[in-house]
Parts: structure tokens; C-alpha cells; sequence
């Protein structure tokens, strides 16, 4: 059995959105059991150049299905400017994109392979091969701004642990 681009970009992918939704569901147990504001966590950095939580959650989004979609179209560009979601949106944002990732066939990612991705914002461009971009690009991207939306949460007295953040472990089955 040979290991993919599919194998090696979209389960990856699906397990962080979901151990991010997860996070974020204990983030909403635990606002509502310390009477905290939920919507507080949204402009929440860890310092004050970083960009905050709902930055983050849409990093992620960006970093997975649209890493997908610019490997697809043969470009890709971070997040264009848009309105604040609140949390229940980011929460939304989250489960669209699982599902999106869940639905991709997975011959159609790895016919991208040997192909090329420009990465485009303004006036830079930066070439990729589309395995170059996934794992030199989005792969590490996607993981960041993930850490970044878990740390945020810890800080806020969120109970998370590193089991949270791993999510569901593709063990052998026997």
C-alpha cells in the first residue's frame, strides 16, 4: 500500500479542525460554568502583536480546505478581509469545513500531485510544487495558528490538555 497526498494533507486536516471544534466546545462549557463572556475569547491574544482567537479559528479553516481549494485552482491567498464571526460562527465555520474535507474524493487530491501552487498576497509571490506548499506551507500553517487558538484558551482557564489537541489517534487496528 503506497502513502498518498491525500494520506499525507486531508485526515491530518480533518483530525485538527476536529480536535479545534472540540476545544472550542469545552471553551463554550466552561464560559458558561464561570458566568465568563464567550464572546470575549474572540480578540483574545496570547501577546499584544499576535492576531487573535478568531484570527486563529480561521486560520485553520484557510490553512486546510483552502489549502485544498488553492492546490486546485493553482493559487492561493490567506484570508481575504472579512466580517467578525462570532463564536458560534467560528464554531459553524469549523464544522463546514470538516465536512468539506470529508467529502473530498480522494483521486481527485492526488491528481494535484506534481503540480504547481503560487502563493499570492498583494505584490508577493512565492512558487510551490503542491506537495511543497502542503508540507512546507499550510501543513505547518494549519498547526500554528491551531496551537495559537488551543494556547488562547488554556490562558483563558479553558481545561485543556495535549490529548485535546492530538485528537483522534489513527492507531492500528487489529
Amino acid at each position: 500500500m503506497s502513502f498518498t497526498l491525500y494520506d499525507a494533507t486531508v485526515p491530518g486536516f480533518i483530525r485538527v479542525c476536529e480536535s479545534t471544534l472540540h476545544a472550542m466546545k469545552l471553551g463554550r462549557d466552561y464560559c458558561r460554568e464561570n458566568a465568563l463572556n464567550l464572546e470575549d475569547i474572540l480578540d483574545e491574544r496570547l501577546c499584544g502583536d499576535m492576531l487573535p482567537f478568531s484570527f486563529q479559528i480561521k486560520s485553520v479553516c484557510t490553512h486546510t480546505i483552502g489549502a485544498i481549494n488553492g492546490a486546485t485552482e493553482g493559487v492561493f491567498s490567506p484570508i481575504p478581509p472579512m466580517s467578525q464571526p462570532d463564536y458560534t460562527q467560528l464554531e459553524e465555520m469549523l464544522a463546514v469545513t470538516i465536512s468539506e474535507l470529508k467529502a473530498l474524493d480522494p483521486s481527485e487530491v492526488n491528481s494535484l500531485g506534481g503540480g504547481d501552487v503560487m502563493f499570492s498576497m498583494k505584490e508577493i509571490k512565492i512558487p510551490f510544487t503542491v506537495e511543497g506548499f502542503f508540507m512546507s506551507f499550510s501543513i505547518p500553517n494549519m498547526h500554528f495558528h491551531a496551537t495559537t487558538a488551543y494556547d488562547i484558551l488554556r490562558m483563558k482557564g479553558v481545561p485543556l490538555g495535549k490529548r485535546v489537541y492530538l485528537g483522534n489517534l489513527d492507531i492500528k487496528q487489529s
